[in-house]
This record gives C-alpha cells, structure tokens and sequence, in this order.
C-alpha cells in the first residue's frame, strides 16, 4: 500500500513550508506529496500569509524534489480554462522529468470564487466533464496532429495540442466523490484513479463498489482503475501524543474516530489495513500540522512497514 502525503496549504502555510513537508515526505520515504487547489481558508484560523496557488506551487516543488509524486486532490474545474490546463500540467510533468498526476473536481466552495472574482456556475459537472476529454484529448493527440473539441462550454479549434506531457500517454488523472452515477461514470472513462475522500469504511465500500461496477459496464477492466482515500490523519504513540495531535489539527475527536486515521500506530494500521481490504492500493494521509514533522517521522517509522 502507497502512503502519500496531503495538505490544505490555504488554511496558512508558505511555499517554504510546503517544501519543508514535500523534502520530508521524500526523505522518509512516502509515495508523494499532494496538495488541494483553494484560494481560501476554511474555519476559524488565520489562513496567514494567504493562498498560495496549488500548479505554481508544484511547479517549484517539481525542481526541488527528485522521487515523489506531485499533483492536486484536486483542482477545481472552475478555476482555469481546460487548454492552459493542459498546459501548466504538461509543462509541470516535464520540470518533473514526469512525476505529476491531475486530480480534478467540480469546484464546491462558492465563497472562494466570489472572494477572487471566479465564475460559479451551476452546470459544474458538465464542466468537468468537458474539461476531462480536452485536457486528455490534448495530451494523447499524436505530435504534429491537431486537435478540436466543440461543446457546450468550451470550443478548441485546430489546436497543435503541445506541450505534450512527459509521461505517456499522460500523467494520471484522478477523479474522486461520492456521487452515485456521474462521478463513477466520468472515473471509468477518464480516470486512472479514483479517491474516496473522508468517508467512513461503509461509505468507501459503496462508492468503491459503485465506480467498479461502471468500470465494467463501460468495458474495461476494473482492475485498470488504481481505488485510494484520504483523510485527516492523526497518530501518536500513545494517548496523550494523539489528544495533543488532535487538538492541532481541529477536528472533533468523534469525527476522527469515524471518519478519520487516528490512534496509535496499531490503529492506524488496523484502520488503514481494512481499507486495503476493500481495494484501496494507495492512501493520502491529510496533516493539519505542517509544523510537526515528528508526525511524518513517526507515521513513516511505525505505520507505514505494516502496510507492505
């Protein structure tokens, strides 16, 4: 089982300290270090300096790192046309000599847009979904050929669909929710992964069991389709460690315990352990704390040789 790291930069961390956790999460030996797309904080906290944009970011990061994986869990579709997309993405996979993977979304929090001025539009998911066939329409069109695309959103017209990616076909494209028919539908036709994000083991078997099914019925193998989840991790070595922990990272210990990766070492493993059960291969640990970096140690240390 693949362990990476996730962050939520917008609730208050510099680039500086994002490279701090993505050169620790490398050195300690996690798959990758991924980070949400939001231009506003969340909550009550300071979300001081401000938001820090999620493909500049990776872009700095693709330079300063050698091994992990680097993408967005995930970008809103409403944040950036489809063919700069394609673009920025492209060009970060090759600064990367090709460790980076797209996550891609709707776009659900309305505040952030009217805060910088960024269309919300109701038909979000249409959106998506004709953001899905450009941008990988423009990555697999063969060099020297031109690409078109007409819809209801978007028109490309002759487009010399470059740069193209260093990854072939493409960088992975991971789509995640909990929708019960177009989500499952757009992962088994676009996707490589697909993330169940802060669900509980019920929940994740359902949405698991839901996409699989698509993917069959769609004609491809379900087995071609990577299954993750993610969400808030709390561990610490014994019950004082994960209390303090807890009450860093603001969530509600019942939340936690539902939803959530928390306890010692051993729970952890026990909760992770019954993910993989379902299918999961691959798990993005979400710390609230970018400062304590004994957590990253300790998850490395004593969680992460029990999962293989």
């Amino acid at each position: 089982m693949q362990l990476r790291i996730f962050t939520e930069p917008q609730q208050g961390a510099t680039y500086d300290t994002q490279l701090t956790i993505a050169k620790a999460a490398e050195d300690l030996g996690f798959d990758g270090f991924f980070r949400s797309d939001h231009y506003l904080k969340m909550g009550e906290v300071s979300g001081l300096p401000g938001p820090t944009d999620a493909w500049i970011t990776l872009a700095g990061l693709a330079r300063e790192t050698s091994r992990i994986r680097l993408g967005t869990l995930v970008s809103p579709a409403t944040f950036r046309l489809p063919g700069p997309l394609a673009i920025q993405v492209a060009q970060v996979d090759r600064m990367s000599g090709g460790r980076v993977e797209l996550g891609l979304g709707t776009g659900w929090f309305g505040e952030e847009h009217a805060a910088y001025g960024i269309p919300f539009p109701d038909k979000r998911f249409e959106l998506l979904e004709e953001q899905l066939a450009i941008v990988t329409g423009l990555w697999d069109t063969p060099q020297g050929q031109t690409f078109s695309f007409a819809g209801e959103h978007y028109r490309l017209v002759d487009s010399p669909a470059l740069p193209k990616p260093a990854q072939r076909p493409h960088p992975p494209v991971i789509v995640g929710g909990s929708g019960p028919t177009r989500t499952p539908r757009l992962a088994a036709r676009y996707a490589d992964e697909f993330n169940a994000n802060f669900c509980d083991l019920q929940e994740t078997a359902a949405s698991f069991a839901r996409v699989r099914a698509a993917t069959a019925q769609s004609g491809r193998d379900p087995d071609s389709l990577i299954l993750s989840a993610a969400s808030t991790t709390v561990v610490g070595k014994d019950d004082a460690e994960v209390a303090r922990r807890a009450e860093a990272a603001g969530v509600p210990v019942e939340w936690l315990r539902e939803k959530g990766y928390y306890g010692t070492p051993g729970e952890v493993v026990d909760t992770l352990g019954r993910l993989k059960e379902l299918g999961a291969t691959r798990i993005y640990l979400q710390i609230r704390d970018l400062a304590d970096l004994d957590h990253l140690e300790l998850i490395a240390a004593e969680v992460a040789p029990q999962l293989g």
